[in-house]
């Protein structure tokens, strides 16, 4: 498997995670110093973000992936996936949104790790 085939495996792999709240999962594909910018606007940290999707303040049900792109250059990469998600966040009803999601990542002793994201409707 190539560095990109890893990234769009662990994209996969981040949104089960999601729905299944594995918070340790997430915590491990995510850099120290990982920093998830909502489409709100909103930034939080990674241990905000997990504290959020264990506490259910985001609540995560499907994704299905239409597009995951992935760019690698030496040990940082950039990857665009393009799901569509069914959710529930900060106490809202449960919707069905079209996220594009902007990662970047780095190459941690051998292991690509999120270092941010970016989310967006398409």
């Amino acid at each position: 498997m190539d560095d990109r085939e890893m990234i769009r495996a662990l994209y996969r792999r981040y949104w089960q995670d999601m729905i299944d709240k594995n918070t340790d999962g997430l915590r491990r594909m995510m850099a120290d110093d990982y920093v998830l910018m909502h489409m709100t606007g909103v930034r939080q940290s990674r241990e905000t973000f997990l504290a959020g999707l264990a506490d259910g303040t985001f609540r995560y049900y499907s994704a299905e992936h239409d597009s995951i792109e992935a760019t690698v250059s030496g040990d940082t990469a950039t990857m665009v996936g393009k799901s569509r998600v069914t959710a529930a966040v900060y106490g809202g009803r449960k919707s069905s949104w079209r996220l594009r999601g902007v990662f970047t990542l780095r190459k941690e002793n051998g292991v690509w790790k999120f270092t941010s994201s970016r989310a967006s409707t398409y």
